[in-house]
């Protein structure tokens, strides 16, 4: 066993483990999984954007770089210009200095992309997102339109606040779901329409209230109705009023829990552990992640062979022999201990925003097209080769070879990214922790005077106008029209949170990446799920749960 340097846990390193950072020449990691995890997602902003201007252009644009940061930060289609050259901040290294330390003084002067965006029409508030159109506040998504408060959703139109959902339309406050055509408050469903409160079921219409059905039509609460007696059933709740619907979303969640679950969401997975797997062969704590092989610790990742501790992407043209990175994609190889490096680079080490086929580089930032650079500067192969060989040396004398960046030179405050959801801090155990904090600003946070009509057919179009505080955290939000169009369309109520806290209340619905040895309660085959001991779910082995669904 091993003891994790930062929570003092022990964890497992295993034979296998070892040969591939062997593999790799790379030490084996000091800290334990799920703090390794953590100080990835310190490099991720996902979701917090800001008003700055472009300090190449001076144009207004929308940034994940606040404007106190300390970054020269470019728009995204001056930054991918040849306007400008990444190689003019070359530097030497410094071999009576730590590594992060240099690499930080360069990381803050090369200029950095404002948004991960590609490919947009009429979408200036999104982030990490591609060939969409017209969102506003979509994260993490691509081949969308007309969507909004939104984050992983892929292939979807007109849909608001989904979590995890790919090819769904009309749909609304839904999570992890398939092909799916209005529904609302429904999670883990496939090929299934015109329902309420449906949960891991498959090709069924007009339910409310129902788990683990398949292809079934008129259901309540598990229970065959006749079409009019359905449609009295729907009639007599008033599914309009934001407090009735609040409550039968508790009433459901308080429902469901009876009913049988299968210990991992996911299918055509062979030897693999973790959860939300699909098309995966022996993948081992991995969670979110599709069409991958011999992985281990991977998260939110798809089109990946042979990696270890990737936090986020992979794309078709498949990433192998990777590990502890942040965002990388489209056919990579040998990519270690790096951030945001993308489009058919190899070989590249504690390297930043590095793109389009670059190749043996380390320690820089923002480079394309590019081979045999350190800290921007470019040298021959053999220079480069010994240069390279001398900075591990002198890193692994200071401990810094074979760790991921340090979370104190990420370009975000903890509370801005993606850890904040996983691993939540207060202020206070944040900055005892050594992380960066960033206070709310309280213009964000005025009173609301206005009084939301409970009725959406009494909201009148001057909401747009009107101050709204989230009764949650009290942050101002506002109604776009596109969003009341919806409401009233699908006659729902207007939402009393903001999107911020919207998005958490649906991330408490999934489990946490946490596994736990388990038996099915059915016929005791040994588990592993995310399913914690205490909770009140039955939990079933995959034959098992197939078997129970009606």
């Amino acid at each position: 066993m091993n003891h994790c340097k930062q929570c003092k846990q022990n964890f497992e390193i295993t034979d296998a483990d070892n040969e591939f950072y062997q593999t790799l020449k790379i030490p084996a990691p000091t800290l334990c999984p799920a703090c390794r995890q953590q100080r990835r997602l310190t490099w991720r902003n996902e979701r917090t954007l800001y008003k700055r201007k472009c300090d190449a252009t001076g144009k207004d644009i929308v940034s994940v770089f606040s404007p106190d940061k300390p970054f020269t930060v470019y728009d995204n289609e001056y930054w991918y210009s040849d306007k400008w050259n990444p190689m003019d901040y070359g530097r030497d290294f410094d071999f009576n200095r730590p590594f992060f330390e240099q690499f930080n003084e360069l990381n803050q002067k090369v200029p950095q992309l404002s948004r991960c965006v590609f490919q947009l029409q009429n979408c200036d508030f999104v982030n990490q997102v591609g060939c969409s159109k017209n969102c506003y506040l979509i994260f993490e998504a691509d081949f969308n339109e007309n969507c909004y408060y939104s984050n992983n959703i892929f292939d979807s139109k007109v849909c608001i606040d989904l979590l995890m959902c790919v090819k769904c339309e009309l749909c609304y406050e839904s999570i992890d779901c398939e092909n799916c055509y209005n529904l609302k408050h429904s999670q883990g469903c496939k090929n299934s329409s015109d329902s309420w409160f449906l949960k891991n079921s498959i090709g069924c219409r007009n339910c409310f209230g129902c788990t683990n059905l398949r292809n079934k039509e008129y259901y309540f609460l598990n229970e065959k109705l006749g079409k009019d007696q359905y449609a009295e059933k729907l009639k007599a709740m008033d599914l309009g009023s934001y407090h009735y619907l609040q409550k039968a979303r508790e009433n459901f969640l308080d429902f469901s829990q009876k009913y049988p679950h299968k210990y991992l969401q996911g299918n055509q997975n062979e030897n693999s552990t973790g959860n939300y797997l699909f098309n995966t062969q022996n993948c081992s704590n991995c969670f979110d992640s599709n069409t991958c092989q011999d992985c281990k610790y991977l998260y939110n990742c798809r089109y990946m062979k042979k990696c270890y501790d990737i936090t986020c992407f992979g794309n078709s043209g498949m990433t192998e022999f990777c590990c502890d990175n942040h965002c990388i994609e489209i056919n990579l190889r040998n990519v270690c201990f790096s951030d945001q490096i993308w489009e058919g680079c190899n070989d590249i080490f504690y390297s930043t925003l590095c793109v389009n086929n670059c190749r043996d580089l380390f320690g820089c930032v923002g480079l394309k097209h590019k081979q045999y650079c350190i800290l921007n500067k470019q040298y021959s192969e053999a220079d480069y080769k010994a240069l390279r060989a001398k900075i591990v040396e002198h890193m692994q004398k200071t401990g810094e070879f074979g760790e991921f960046f340090p979370s104190k030179i990420s370009p975000f405050a903890y509370n801005e990214t993606v850890a904040m959801e996983h691993f939540p801090l207060s202020k206070a155990e944040a900055i005892a922790k050594g992380y960066k904090w960033k206070d709310l600003d309280p213009k964000e946070y005025l009173k609301q005077k206005y009084k939301i009509p409970e009725d959406i057919t009494q909201v009148p179009d001057t909401i747009f106008n009107e101050i709204l505080a989230c009764v949650t955290c009290g942050k101002n939000y506002k109604i776009i029209p596109e969003e009341l169009k919806f409401y009233r369309l699908q006659s729902l109520p207007i939402p009393l949170k903001c999107h911020d806290c919207r998005h958490k209340d649906r991330l408490k619905l999934r489990n946490k990446r946490t596994l736990y040895p388990r038996t099915c309660q059915k016929c005791s085959l040994p588990l592993e799920t995310t399913y914690a001991p205490e909770r009140l779910e039955p939990i079933y082995c995959e034959k098992c749960y197939q078997e129970a669904a009606l």
